[in-house]
């Protein structure tokens, strides 16, 4: 059985996994307004990504004998009406997971729970991927500045991103 105030923290992090997952769905509209279907692309494989991420949570829960409270999820707000504007609120809103994953991983060792420990870790070494591959892309997009060609270009490198199922734990 899950300590109490780890299940309550996990309840919180679900909560914060499906929330992800509707804000980079928010994104995605506009990305769909601007025709730029590389950009959709990305932000259909992190929809699928932090889908992924909440139900892993959600899966290992369960798992524990732990109850699920299912929170309503606020709705998304996308900072930004450029491409380099709201990966820059990605990039920001992706440190701020990785705060919460840290306060959750700060829970489990309180608590000294040694699988949660086990699992925490792929989430935060998750995090670290998530945050460079975002930091990239920010790079490459204040590279491109205002050529719409770049942009294209990009859009089309884009495109090729693929999902692949995690393997959580």
């Amino acid at each position: 059985m899950i300590d109490k105030k780890l299940e309550e923290a996990f309840n919180d992090q679900i909560n914060k996994e499906l929330y992800s997952e509707y804000l980079y769905l928010a994104m995605k509209v506009k990305f769909m307004e601007w025709n730029l279907q590389g950009f959709v692309n990305w932000f259909d494989v992190q929809v699928q990504e932090e889908h992924a991420h909440g139900m892993g949570m959600f899966n290992y829960l369960d798992e524990r004998g732990g109850n699920i409270d299912l929170r309503a999820i606020e709705r998304p707000e996308v900072k930004g009406n450029t491409p380099l504007e709201i990966f820059e609120h990605v990039l920001e809103h992706e440190q701020y997971v990785t705060s919460r994953i840290n306060h959750l991983a700060d829970v489990a060792e309180e608590v000294k729970d040694r699988a949660a420990l086990h699992l925490l870790d792929w989430y935060i070494k998750e995090q670290v991927e998530e945050e460079a591959n975002v930091g990239g892309l920010l790079a490459t997009l204040r590279l491109i500045g205002d050529d719409k060609k770049a942009l294209l270009i990009l859009d089309k490198d884009l495109a090729a991103r693929t999902f692949v199922q995690p393997v959580i734990g």
